[in-house]
């Protein structure tokens, strides 16, 4: 049956597909995924469908074969074109539509893309798509099971509207002194437009979009990718530093003193300005946040709830606890309190000048409030995609018969009194993931420790760290 295709299983990932075009991404694969979403969007009763693509060199290319296979499936695409992801969130609410493809690559090297895909939650199996919705959009491509029909295609334009609603919850009249770091990014476009119509003083930095990333990979969260932002900060003598991932669906942030804010921190700030709002309010944060920050939303008389890691399951768990705010140590940033509950990097850094400004306060001194933690990074190491989830399996059983105080909602998370340890298997590569966090270095010392005893017990010898 010509109308089959199998798909590389390594593209199919937990969140999304993506891979490395030339190598496992083709552009027979964005056709026949766009066959297969079409199908599902069909057969859930969805009749429109809106298209957007990021600056990656082949970027445009996928997109037109998505379309196409789309198209055939009887439905009506809009395609609003290059921009960042955000704004292909945004079309979707704005315009009612069904469904959202996004084509990016995000924060990956420049050879690699992939698809990001939600649908309306008012059709049956509606939101984000991700793990057993993504197996399934494999299986219609396997079996050729595709809706035939003849669709219609138009270009629209959102970028006004996405730029006004941007601006429409920002509360200051001053304006701040802000450094922005596009990173070569989806976002430059927007970010031009959007910082010519806010108050105040804005530089951008790496504005044009290239997919090629020629001065520093768009990644907020690698301390390296942030030296340009910082040194920026610094000889501007800005209030702080905002940056992009590559399609702008994650935030880094720097105070006027150069010092890098971590996701956590910078949840901990936006929930005191949320809990104003809705006071007792749940605020979720992945396992890899820090306790600070936990403590920080309890003190400020907020819920503190601790997720699974993954912007698709976090989006899905805000909704079912009705929470105004959610974040990830990654830089995804989730608002729901007068936002659509969606990850928006830009507007995170419009409600952020919007925060310092309401509080009449200063990013540094706001970070000052948080208790300094002495912690690891994302530690990330190689191990077997077979044995990832087994090996923490069996660090939780081993923890277990020992009566160790274990947070189990994904991975385990293991509370001592000099702090905790995390370990967990990743969703997307076949890798553990590790953090650490005491009160000073000597606790860290041994929490780290822990961790090393329990991989080897599994067989798994860590690299230094």
């Amino acid at each position: 049956m010509t109308n089959q295709h199998h798909f590389d299983n390594v593209i199919l990932r937990e969140y999304d597909v993506r891979g490395s075009v030339g190598q496992n991404l083709h552009p027979a694969d964005a056709l026949a995924l766009g066959k297969a979403y079409g199908t599902m969007i069909v057969r859930a009763g969805g009749k429109r469908v809106m298209v957007g693509y990021d600056g990656r060199t082949h970027s445009p290319e996928l997109e037109a074969a998505l379309v196409k296979g789309l198209l055939t499936t009887g439905l009506e695409v809009n395609r609003i074109g290059l921009g960042p992801t955000p704004m292909l969130y945004f079309s979707t609410y704005h315009t009612e539509a069904d469904a959202g493809v996004m084509v990016t690559g995000s924060h990956n090297p420049p050879d690699q893309n992939g698809f990001k895909m939600l649908m309306a939650t008012r059709l049956p199996g509606g939101g984000p798509i991700y793990g057993d919705k993504i197996m399934a959009l494999a299986a219609l491509a396997a079996a050729g099971d595709f809706e035939v029909g003849k669709g219609t295609e138009k270009t629209i334009d959102v970028s006004d509207a996405y730029i006004d609603r941007l601006l429409q919850d920002f509360q200051g009249t001053k304006g701040l002194n802000v450094v922005w770091d596009n990173g070569n990014g989806a976002a430059g476009e927007i970010l031009k437009r959007l910082t010519d119509k806010l108050p105040g003083k804005h530089t951008i930095l790496f504005g044009d979009i290239d997919g090629h990333f020629p001065n520093h990979h768009p990644d907020p969260t690698v301390p390296k990718n942030l030296v340009d932002l910082q040194k920026a900060v610094l000889e501007t003598g800005a209030d702080m530093g905002i940056a992009f991932d590559g399609d702008a669906d994650r935030i880094g942030a720097v105070d006027g003193k150069a010092r890098i804010l971590a996701g956590d921190q910078l949840l901990a700030i936006y929930a005191r300005e949320v809990l104003k709002s809705f006071p007792g309010a749940t605020i979720i944060a992945d396992v890899k946040a820090s306790q600070v920050l936990f403590d920080s939303i309890a003190k400020d008389g907020g819920k503190p709830l601790m997720w699974k890691t993954g912007h698709s399951l976090i989006k899905v768990k805000m909704a079912e606890t009705k929470a105004p705010l959610a974040g990830e140590m990654s830089g995804h940033i989730f608002f729901a309190d007068k936002f659509y509950g969606f990850d928006d990097a830009i507007y995170c850094g419009v409600r952020l000048m919007s925060l310092i400004e309401t509080f009449n306060t200063t990013l540094s001194d706001l970070r000052d409030t948080l208790l300094e933690m002495v912690n690891t990074p994302e530690l990330r190491f190689d191990v077997e995609e077979a044995r990832k989830f087994a090996v923490v399996d069996e660090v939780k059983a081993r923890l277990l018969a020992d009566q160790a105080k274990v947070d189990d909602t994904d991975g385990v998370r293991v509370l001592t009194p000099d702090g905790w340890w995390l370990l967990r298997a990743s969703n997307t590569q076949a890798v553990l993931v590790a953090r650490a966090e005491a009160k000073d270095q000597a606790g860290l010392d041994r929490l780290k420790a822990q961790l090393i005893a329990a991989l080897k017990l599994s067989g798994i010898v860590p690299p230094q760290f």
